[in-house]
């Protein structure tokens, strides 16, 4: 008695002729790595929820949408690419926001509010 092991991965599809259609399994660990963004249908602005790996993103849109709104929870699907999210240094965090602090004009805390209005 033979044991077949079996040379196919997980969402894999066989062909006819014993191979694989639809992606080249050897070469899924080179996949590029995917940002996920998704609007929940109460809100207004897409959230980051997760990463994934995917060869393109048609493909990481749908594993997106499988893996983040299995309940129904999302309304839109962003994915960007990792390398093309750069990201500000948490060393020159001082700097960087520094400018802010001499405009306190735009966070008004020192303005008194008359009475009627109640809930600000």
């Amino acid at each position: 008695m033979a044991v077949v092991i079996s040379k196919f991965l997980y969402g894999d599809i066989p062909d006819a002729g014993g191979g694989v259609s639809g992606h080249d399994t050897a070469k899924a660990t080179d996949w590029p790595l995917w940002e996920v963004f998704i609007r929940s249908k109460n809100g207004l602005e897409h959230k980051h929820v997760g990463s994934l790996h995917a060869a393109d993103a048609r493909m990481a849109i749908e594993n997106a949408r499988d893996v983040y709104t299995r309940r129904m929870e999302g309304v839109s699907i962003w994915v960007v690419e990792s390398k093309y999210i750069h990201a500000s240094d948490p060393e020159e965090a001082g700097e960087l926001f520094e400018p802010a602090k001499d405009k306190i004009y735009r966070h008004p805390t020192f303005y008194q509010l008359p009475d009627e209005v109640n809930h600000m």
